[in-house]
C-alpha cells in the first residue's frame, strides 16, 4: 500500500482478478472433485465474499449438496482469538 505495509488481495477483492483466476478456480476445483470425495456437504473457509462466490459457483455448476459457510481461521486469530476455542468447537461438532 501507499505507507510500504503488506496489504492482503484475495481473489474476489477485483472483478479483474476474479476474471484471470476463474478458469484456474474450476480446474483445480474439479481436479478436488475426482479424488471421489464426498460432495453431499462442503465446507467453506469464509463465511463471507468466498461463501458468495463458491456457493454462485456451486448454484451454476451443482457441484455439492450444500456449502455450510465457516468463519475463516485467519479472521478468528486476528479478530476473535479469545473464542477461539468456541470456534474449534463449532467447527468440530460440524465436521463430525
Amino acid at each position: 500500500n501507499e505507507k510500504g505495509r503488506e496489504v492482503n488481495y484475495n481473489y474476489y477483492d477485483s472483478r479483474e482478478l476474479t476474471d484471470a483466476c476463474y478458469d484456474f478456480i474450476i480446474e483445480s476445483l474439479e481436479k478436488q472433485l475426482q479424488f471421489g470425495i464426498e460432495t453431499d456437504v462442503c465446507f467453506c473457509l469464509g463465511n463471507n465474499q468466498n461463501y458468495k462466490f463458491l456457493n454462485n459457483l456451486n448454484q451454476q455448476r451443482g457441484y455439492f449438496g450444500k456449502i455450510v459457510p465457516l468463519e475463516h481461521p485467519r479472521y478468528i486469530m486476528q479478530y476473535k482469538s479469545k473464542q477461539k476455542e468456541e470456534f474449534v468447537s463449532k467447527f468440530v461438532e460440524l465436521l463430525l
